[in-house]
């Protein structure tokens, strides 16, 4: 079983800027590959587990659902699967580790984290296995932040980098 994370940062290391806005993101006819290796990727997943606030992201998207994977949204907000989502996605909430059970009681064990918030709470109870980060080179200055404090120091192996018309995919396996 294992936890990955696969996002694309700011050089500066924010996933959003200040409005949450992602329209700092190359747009996909600049013919720039913001998804090197996506698809392998997601194909080596059961699930994914993301917050709220990506949820909501995702579905400001309008189009189809964009996920062929089993979908879980944690929050402590949201008391029910908005219509237009049902079947779509699950809802979850609770501690990291009552998260995981519950996901892995359903029989999913590789599961894509997403989401910042999301994010830090697995890197806090040290439950990130993998990191896939495309960075885009721009400063945004402000925004929600990639990573948080945490209660103790990771370490990560980076085990390959590649470069696509200047963007750059780091790929780090946590150190134990």
């Amino acid at each position: 079983m294992k936890n990955y994370v696969y996002i694309a940062a700011s050089l500066d290391g924010y996933i959003a800027d200040i409005e949450e806005k992602l329209d700092w993101l190359p747009n996909p006819s600049e013919d720039i590959n913001l998804e090197i290796n996506y698809p392998e990727f997601i194909n080596s997943i059961d699930a994914i587990v993301m917050g709220k606030n990506t949820f909501n992201i995702v579905c400001s998207f309008g189009g189809d659902w964009p996920y062929p994977k089993p979908v879980f949204v944690v929050s402590n907000s949201l008391k029910e699967v908005p219509q237009k989502y049902k079947g779509k996605i699950q809802l979850l909430n609770g501690s990291v580790e009552n998260i995981l059970n519950e996901v892995h009681s359903l029989g999913y064990e590789n599961l894509y984290i997403d989401g910042g918030v999301n994010i830090q709470n697995f890197l806090k109870e040290d439950l990130i296995d993998e990191i896939i980060i495309t960075t885009i080179p721009v400063l945004l200055g402000e925004g929600s932040p990639l990573f948080s404090k945490l209660p103790n120091r990771l370490n990560f192996n980076c085990v390959s980098s590649k470069v696509d018309k200047g963007i750059v995919q780091n790929h780090f396996i946590r150190a134990k």
